[in-house]
């Protein structure tokens, strides 16, 4: 290319003069600016065609329905079957009446046994005719004696004695003897057998006086599982072996509860604790 022709050439055909231009990149930046505003208006035609889908189909929405987008929609609430108005009657407040006035008050000293001089004038022991309409209180207070009431009658009291009932007691719950499915230790009989092997001790003075043989224990499993009354029944054997059993017996985990009739029950339970001396 010479210099009398370089003002008319593309700026592409300065930039690839002497190079490959069959190699397509010079085909590609010939062809960038068309690519880009085909782009730009398909991209504008989509967006075009969207949004007027939209509006079409809310316009045909509306006159489906015979409403307009920009009319103001009213709502008209009808009230039927209604009910007659009653007549409330309003009961007027409750009166607030102001209570008597209490009658006077004397003080009323425990008699105590002492010296003469020692008595003081306050600490007299008041006679009983004069205490007349006064009520009996702590303090001496001057009230009302023509028209006044007593105290007690005042915070409901009626001046005669009430007797205090106690507190029933709950009724005791049921402890059955024998049940269709009785309590057991968990685990069964071999768990049972070796937790006194574990926790049972011979006390030293039952083997020092070679006591042996069985205690037998008594005790309840409630509904729950707990025991509960335990105690020794039978003769007693001496040497610790009924308070070793006890112990032993309250050291237990829960049990399995009895049940009747497919409901858990508190059962009365015997269990034997044998003690041999081994030679």
């Amino acid at each position: 290319m010479n210099t009398i022709n370089i003002y008319n050439a593309d700026f592409l055909d300065i930039l690839f003069e002497g190079r490959n231009k069959a190699y397509g990149a010079y085909d590609l930046r010939r062809s960038e600016d068309k690519r880009v505003r085909k782009a730009l208006i398909g991209t504008a035609s989509i967006a075009l065609v969207v949004i007027g889908g939209y509006v079409l189909s809310n316009n045909l929405f509306a006159a489906s329905t015979g409403i307009r987008n920009d009319a103001p929609v009213a709502k008209t609430t009808v009230l039927e079957n209604l009910p007659p108005a009653e007549d409330k009657v309003i009961p007027p407040p409750p009166v607030a009446t102001t209570p008597p006035p209490a009658v006077s008050s004397i003080k009323v000293t425990p008699p105590v046994i002492t010296r003469d001089e020692l008595v003081r004038a306050e600490d007299e022991v008041v006679k009983l005719d004069s205490i007349g309409n006064k009520s009996i209180a702590v303090a001496n207070i001057k009230g009302d004696d023509l028209n006044g009431a007593d105290i007690a009658s005042m915070l409901g009291g009626d001046g005669t004695s009430h007797v205090v009932e106690a507190p029933k007691a709950a009724a005791k719950e049921t402890v059955f003897t024998f049940v269709e499915i009785m309590p057991s230790f968990p685990g069964g009989e071999e768990a049972l057998l070796k937790f006194l092997h574990d926790n049972v001790n011979y006390p030293r003075v039952a083997q020092e006086n070679e006591i042996q043989g069985i205690v037998s224990v008594q005790f309840v499993v409630d509904k729950q599982g707990n025991i509960s009354d335990v105690k020794t029944i039978g003769a007693v054997k001496g040497g610790g072996l009924e308070e070793e059993s006890i112990r032993v017996v309250k050291k237990m985990p829960k049990w399995k509860p009895g049940k009747q009739n497919g409901e858990a029950v508190s059962v009365q339970f015997n269990l034997p604790v044998r003690y041999t001396l081994q030679n």
